[in-house]
């Protein structure tokens, strides 16, 4: 019986711990979109007009739209995967020096199953917190 329950535990836990932490990387993903985008733009824009300009040499003159659409998408592109890096770099690196710090310092007198169930957790709380503040 005690058996179930410690496995009940931990999974809600997992579950709980897991639904945080990607909740996290959407909202850290979506606040540096955008700034990630602009900080990119003259370099992604240089460079989709040099694939224009060699494709139009060999093929028929390319219209102002189409080259705004080209670089939108590709800035676009290069943005969301940027932001998706980062995002799950930082808030694993912050998830897990949490945990750290919370295990092996504040809750070592704890059982094991209370510390690793209070700083895992507490980490992911903690870092889909910070998640939502305003940048």
């Amino acid at each position: 019986y005690q058996r179930r329950v410690r496995e009940a535990v931990v999974s809600t836990q997992s579950t709980g711990s897991t639904f945080l932490m990607s909740l996290a990387y959407k909202n850290v993903k979506y606040s540096l979109k955008h700034k990630i985008a602009q900080r990119r733009h003259a370099g992604v824009t240089a460079e989709v007009l040099q694939q224009v300009a060699d494709a139009s040499s060999e093929k028929k003159k390319t219209v102002k739209k189409e080259k705004d659409d080209r670089v939108l998408f590709k800035k676009t592109e290069v943005a969301d995967l940027e932001a998706t890096h980062f995002s799950i770099f930082y808030n694993n690196a912050l998830f897990l020096f949490l945990t750290i710090i919370l295990s092996f310092y504040i809750l070592k007198n704890f059982s094991p199953g209370a510390n690793y169930l209070g700083s895992s957790v507490t980490s992911a709380c903690v870092v889909a917190f910070l998640s939502t503040g305003s940048n």
